[in-house]
């Protein structure tokens, strides 16, 4: 079985980026895990779908990064960005008014995903300006790779703003959220170790 050249592309872009990044908890060892394991494919999975949120993808892509590396990622995703399935998630009270038509999430590896899998999660995360993603929490850890401004909280700590290039570490079960300035959408990579 083969990966897609596009899809293997970005992770061959991807994951080199957060490992470089991974400073805080235990992103070190994760990526290491997720890394090792992305080196098997898994089945094809989903078929491509947009939503009217998508159309901020072009805005979130169209800054250049200073640092060669993400400019790369940025390119891997503005041609991967067609073969994405979307999809919203459900709110609560935490939620912003106007959540379910103001983000969207795609998994590259995963569950859903482009490559159908369960040993770990791979996936970006998109908010139109403005957007508050609810309070959540899973048993996998999580490590972020911050691609634009916006604003992350984790255990109930003060917001906090990584920038782009930042990463942090979930721990397992721990609550966090995110949300987009309300000058910018909100583009974020996140892996996680099932």
């Amino acid at each position: 079985m083969t990966r897609p050249e596009t899809l293997q592309h970005l992770l061959d872009v991807a994951l080199p980026a957060m490992q470089a990044r991974a400073h805080d908890g235990d992103s070190p060892a994760s990526l290491a895990r997720i890394t090792e394991a992305s080196r098997t494919v898994g089945n094809p999975g989903a078929t491509p779908a947009s939503l009217p949120v998508c159309n901020w993808l072009d805005r979130a892509l169209a800054r250049e990064p200073d640092a060669s590396d993400l400019a790369a990622l940025f390119a891997a995703f503005r041609t991967l960005s067609p073969l994405l399935r979307w999809r919203t998630r459900t709110g609560d009270s935490t939620a912003s008014e106007g959540f379910a038509d103001n983000h969207a999430n795609a998994m590259l590896l995963g569950p859903g995903g482009l490559e159908e899998r369960r040993d770990l999660w791979l996936g970006i995360s998109l908010l139109a300006p403005g957007t508050r993603y609810p309070d959540h929490q899973h048993a996998p850890e999580e490590t972020y790779l911050v691609l634009s401004p916006g604003q992350f909280r984790r255990n109930g700590s003060d917001w906090f703003e990584p920038g782009v290039g930042g990463s942090f570490f979930v721990a397992p079960n721990s609550v966090h959220a995110m949300r987009a300035t309300k000058d910018a959408p909100l583009f974020a990579l996140w892996a996680l170790w099932a």
